[in-house]
């Protein structure tokens, strides 16, 4: 894996000249590269290292009040202005009778920035990544609870993204982002009972932005080792959670972070409430202007930041050159703010909230989530526990879906316990809370000062475009729901 020394500025330059020279009232140049090393364990043996190296550049023009797009992975002065001229034609022949393509206005940028690794991934040796992965492997190899694990799968992915980007109004910013994650799954036989889990659950991983360091703090091999013996323990309840009644529930952060992104991040998506998304991945129960609604209770805080530093989804500027803050999207119930980038803004009469974002060359950005959770609160799990006097606690889930406007969702645990006067008792085989958005975000009476994050890769677009991301949240509490 490598990064360029430096990226080539006189490429953007030419390509926004073509622009100019061509008549274009706005343009933007993205000179972007992508490097990917992946290793991987599959029952101890060690699979084939996956290479991936993308470098190209990206580029937008508005003329006529229309916007085109055009790419080249060609480096060269020639090829990237034929690239300008691509975009240029696509704006004139989609800009007969149509809605005029506005950006809020923003401040010009120059920067130039990158996230330090202790580790670098540049220098990283192959041997250590695989023997960590062995010794993670050895370690979760035995048998457990009666459980054996002859399927295991072991992933450890780092990437280095570097972008130089341009536009016609004065920016220049240049970026490079190291990011390293581990993934995990394992197949469990026991009595010929057969079952699929991963560590984490929820098919999430561990990692963030920065070099090997971050891989190394997680321990793997011992935590790894120690959640498989956790969830293999609770495979082997029998006991049924309580159905028909109302109960408190209890959330872990594995379980309550996928619901701040499913059920808040997407539908806040500024482009998909416009509904141009509708055809592919779904709509969003929200309808444009509905700025200072109520979708649930006092307690319900949700944000988006990508300036968390070492976190999966970290920039400092989005992929329109604006400066990136905290989004908080829920306020005590209300609906506080959307995600947007500076077409959409224009439409809700404000400016972008730095949400932009493009994961390779040849792709336009997207609103994108980043880092998106619910926001902690001040008790401890503990005291959230000695509080609830009949309930369950769903640490972790195995399953989950959610209905294309975000409205509808379902939750199967994994790892669950019955609450009984304060205490954890039995654990409880697969607990569901299916429940409606507003429902959820309304049951919401606690959250305490703890807080997991996990990483993942957000799916949007078409073609597709995988940013990462983090979601997370400390443990909540819901109030009177009904499990099934």
């Amino acid at each position: 894996m490598s990064v360029s020394d430096s990226l080539d500025e006189d490429l953007c330059v030419a390509a926004l000249d073509e622009a100019s020279r061509l008549g274009c009232g706005y343009a933007e140049v993205r000179l972007h590269f992508n490097a990917y090393t992946g290793y991987s364990l599959r029952s101890g043996v060690t699979e084939p290292t996956v290479l991936v190296d993308s470098r190209g550049v990206g580029i937008r023009v508005i003329c006529g009040g229309s916007l085109g797009f055009g790419a080249t992975n060609v480096l060269s002065r020639q090829s990237v202005v034929e690239a300008v001229n691509m975009a240029v034609k696509m704006a004139k022949a989609s800009g007969d009778g149509g809605e005029k393509y506005v950006l809020s206005a923003e401040e010009a940028v120059s920067d130039n920035w990158r996230v330090n690794q202790a580790k670098s991934l540049y220098e990283l040796p192959s041997e250590t990544v695989v023997s960590l992965l062995r010794d993670v492997d050895s370690a979760s190899s035995r048998e457990v609870k009666g459980f054996s694990f002859p399927v295991r799968l072991l992933r450890i992915d780092c990437s280095t993204e570097q972008k130089l980007y341009m536009n016609s109004e004065g920016s220049k910013i240049s970026s490079v982002v190291p990011r390293v994650s581990f993934h995990s799954v394992f197949v469990g036989l026991r009595d010929g009972e057969r079952v699929t889990v991963s560590v984490p659950p929820g098919y999430s991983g561990l990692g963030g932005s920065g070099g090997f360091e971050l891989i190394e703090k997680l321990r793997l091999e011992e935590y790894v080792a120690s959640r498989l013996t956790e969830i293999a323990t609770t495979l082997s309840s029998t006991t049924a959670p309580p159905r028909g009644e109302r109960v408190d529930v209890i959330l872990g952060p594995n379980v309550a972070s996928l619901t701040s992104h499913e059920s808040v991040g997407h539908p806040f998506e500024a482009d998909r409430v416009l509904g141009r998304e509708a055809a592919q991945a779904g709509e969003s129960y929200l309808k444009p202007g509905e700025y200072n609604i109520r979708l649930g209770g006092a307690e319900a805080y949700v944000s988006d930041d990508p300036t968390i530093p070492n976190s999966m989804g970290f920039y400092l500027y989005d992929d329109e050159g604006v400066k990136a803050r905290r989004r908080r999207l829920l306020q005590a119930g209300y609906v506080s703010e959307l995600l947007h980038n500076r077409a959409t803004a224009t439409k809700f009469a404000g400016r972008s909230n730095a949400s932009a974002r493009a994961v390779r060359y040849g792709v336009e950005p997207l609103i994108r989530m980043a880092n998106t959770y619910i926001e902690p609160g001040d008790w401890s799990f503990e005291e959230l526990l000695k509080d609830t006097r009949r309930g369950v606690y769903i640490k972790s889930f195995m399953e989950w879906n959610i209905d294309d406007k975000r409205l509808n969702q379902r939750y199967v645990g994994l790892e669950a316990f019955l609450i009984e006067n304060g205490e954890l008792k039995a654990s409880v085989n697969r607990p569901i809370l299916e429940i409606s958005t507003p429902k959820y975000w309304s049951s919401i009476d606690a959250r305490a000062k703890d807080m997991e994050f996990y990483s993942g890769m957000c799916g949007k677009g078409d073609p597709m475009q995988g940013a990462p991301v983090y979601f997370g949240s400390p443990h909540i509490r819901l109030r009177d729901v009904v499990l099934g």
